[in-house]
């Protein structure tokens, strides 16, 4: 019987892998909202922001998990020149934050003082599903869009976004 069941719990674990993999988020339509919040640590997701920001899907951007030493001279340097009127008026650095979980708290605490109640979420396809789940958990009252970034993640990293996304919605499940 334990042998049954753990055999039935193996199969449940990759079957809910499989389709974690194959149903990665994707960059969403238009669709306006009060704020942009990108969270740091993956390659196009300031510039997905920056993009967002141009075409006016937002009135503010929050760049969630921004290194304290980063300025927006540093940024307008590496994205370039049509990024700097932008930066300038509409952008803010957050540097609170080092985690998932944090960029949530973030995000939240940012946007009471701004006083909106929407926001696209800009991350790596990989990261979005926790991500966006951290955000609901933080934030339940708002509306949020899914904006994901596409990449082509190792089944490596794959494998560790699937095992921490788990970990967490048991660890709130279980109230820890």
């Amino acid at each position: 019987m334990i042998v049954r069941l753990s055999a039935l719990g193996l199969l449940l674990y990759v079957l809910g892998f499989a389709l974690f993999a194959v149903s990665l988020a994707t960059p969403a339509g238009a669709g306006k909202t009060d704020a942009v919040v990108v969270l740091t640590g993956g390659k196009g997701r300031i510039e997905r922001g920056i993009e967002l920001m141009r075409d006016k899907e937002a009135k503010r951007m929050l760049i969630s998990g921004a290194d304290p030493s980063v300025t927006r001279g540093d940024l307008a340097r590496r994205l370039g020149p049509k990024s700097r009127p932008i930066l300038r008026c509409c952008v803010d650095l957050g540097s609170e934050s080092v985690d998932t979980r944090s960029n949530a708290e973030e995000t939240r605490r940012w946007m009471e003082q701004q006083g909106y109640s929407s926001l696209r979420l800009v991350t790596s396809d990989w990261h979005m599903r926790r991500a966006s789940y951290e955000f609901h958990q933080d934030l339940p009252e708002a509306t949020i869009i899914e904006d994901a970034v596409a990449t082509r993640p190792s089944l490596f990293m794959l494998f560790a976004e699937y095992n921490k996304y788990l970990l967490r919605r048991a660890a709130l499940w279980l109230d820890i």
